[in-house]
């Protein structure tokens, strides 16, 4: 049996039960992480999650026959592979070949060549990067025949569909890093307004696709990031956030105001206020950007709300005592 796959910019996966996969890849394109795997966006609804096992296009009936056949003939031939466990073989075996059927699952004859070219066969795929392999496995059923043009049968809930792409570019989009403007920047005052702000080229929206394409079936998704607020977290329960609770909403399309000279002691829009110093160490400042998901795709022109999605930045911010003149 082959392993799995999965990559930025590809998802392959298995039936675990049979080890047929579905070859049928699906394609990554836009701000996606390089190397495969997860992206750097944490969904701010913990109960969300993205897929973790789908039903994708996998092969013609032809190519479907070959493979399927050479599984079924190595697994009969293996040593022990009598009672149970040859029965359901031998029953899978004649569903393919003999039109043997269950409930809901009509067989097929002759692995349904006579329709090749006119449809594919679907099989379950994993979702690489969900840690849990119950849920990753869970897309147990064994592969089933979908003609061009027609939806998957009812009872496949998992079958592949644009809201799903949606939200595996989700989980593999890789939005810029945020480093806040401080002013003062790295060193500040105890009691003393320090600025934060962020530069506009943070603002553009950020996009990722995801893409089936196979003969008779095309479907993707485009998944966006639009950045929406800056929350910053000073390290110290010693301080005091501008403005209070540390959110900083886009005004005018941008977040915080630029220091300017002469600025010191007047209050920021968005900003910190340490009351005691960091004693010759530094204090975390985290900056966390919340972007607005939204998407759209295959069937679907307006955009579709998902889960806000943050990123998290660790500046280190020494503060020092001021230091007064005596007369």
């Amino acid at each position: 049996m082959r392993n799995g796959q999965g990559s930025a910019e590809t998802d392959a996966g298995k039936d675990a039960r049979n080890g047929i996969y579905a070859a049928a890849e699906i394609r990554y394109t836009g701000a996606v992480a390089k190397g495969g795997g997860k992206g750097n966006v944490v969904s701010s609804d913990i109960t969300w999650n993205p897929p973790p096992c789908w039903y994708a296009p996998y092969l013609g009936a032809k190519d479907f026959k070959k493979e399927m056949s050479k599984e079924l003939k190595d697994a009969m031939g293996a040593p022990g592979m009598g009672g149970h466990a040859g029965q359901a073989l031998s029953q899978l075996q004649r569903h393919y070949e003999d039109d043997y059927g269950w409930t809901d699952t009509p067989g097929y004859r002759d692995y349904n060549v006579e329709k090749d070219g006119k449809g594919m066969f679907w099989a379950a795929v994993e979702n690489p990067d969900e840690p849990d392999v119950l849920k990753r496995s869970s897309c147990s059923d064994i592969p089933f025949w979908v003609d061009n043009g027609e939806a998957p049968p009812p009872q496949y809930e998992e079958a592949i569909k644009p809201e799903m792409l949606a939200a595996l570019a989700y989980q593999r989009m890789q939005l810029p890093e945020t480093k806040v403007s401080l002013a003062p920047d790295g060193t500040t005052k105890v009691n003393l307004p320090t600025w934060a702000w962020l530069n506009k080229a943070v603002f553009d929206d950020v996009k990722a696709t995801a893409t089936v394409d196979v003969p008779g079936f095309h479907i993707e998704a485009t998944t966006t990031a639009a950045p929406k607020s800056l929350t910053l977290d000073p390290g110290t329960d010693d301080a005091t956030m501008i403005p209070a609770g540390g959110e900083c909403p886009i005004v005018d399309g941008k977040i915080g105001e630029p220091y300017a000279k002469g600025e010191s002691d007047e209050t920021p829009p968005c900003g910190i206020v340490y009351n005691r110093s960091s004693e010759g160490a530094t204090f975390p400042l985290r900056a966390a950007l919340t972007w607005e998901i939204s998407w759209t795709g295959t069937g679907q022109a307006d955009p579709v709300g998902m889960p806000d999605g943050t990123i998290e930045v660790v500046q280190d911010i020494a503060v020092e005592e001021v230091q007064s003149v005596n007369r």
